[in-house]
């Protein structure tokens, strides 16, 4: 029996040392709100890809490359950020469902002052809760620093702050925009 726990500890330390040795965990956040609005007319207003002017972050959207929702990976906006220095993300349309008022994009350049995040991607999308409009905003990436033991500013908690804390202003002003359904 001790032969058997000590092969059962060994293990643990080995799987233990293994998945410490693969780096950071994915980082995944959802956040929804439901407003007092149809669906029709909330995608109306956050279902252009080309054109983020209702998330009070954003200056202007500029779309760099071809514009076209029928071959998403050739559509990419420049998101020109608020604030000095004109901060920009550029992201790539990676899924478009109009059909389904949803579409996934992925970051391709960020300043990691901007958003200390690497590989995100992410989905928009407005679902329909009893004719009120119910949108839903999920995001996976990793911490601005994906190797070793990161500086504070690009650990996984400053991360899912920075994620949470955009989320979190898109909501706000479509709330204002559209009230929060009661």
């Amino acid at each position: 029996m001790t032969r058997m726990f000590a092969f059962a500890v060994a293990g643990v330390v080995a799987f233990a040392s293994t998945a410490m040795a693969h780096g950071p965990v994915r980082l995944k956040l959802e956040m929804d709100e439901v407003l007092n609005a149809t669906p029709d007319e909330v995608w109306a207003v956050i279902g252009k890809f080309d054109d983020m002017s209702w998330h009070p972050a954003i200056a202007k959207t500029e779309i760099s490359g071809d514009g076209s929702v029928d071959q998403p990976e050739k559509s990419e906006r420049v998101l020109h950020l608020k604030g000095d220095g004109d901060p920009t993300i550029t992201e790539v349309l990676a899924k478009w469902q109009p059909e389904k008022r949803c579409y996934g994009y992925r970051i391709e350049k960020v300043e990691l002052s901007v958003l200390p995040v690497t590989n995100y991607a992410a989905t928009l999308c407005v679902q329909d809760e009893g004719g009120k409009a119910k949108v839903v905003w999920k995001g996976g990436f990793y911490r601005g620093d994906p190797n070793g033991k990161p500086a504070p500013e690009h650990s996984d908690e400053a991360a899912t702050k920075g994620v949470t804390a955009i989320y979190q202003a898109g909501f706000d002003a479509l709330a204002e925009k559209f009230g929060k359904a009661p």
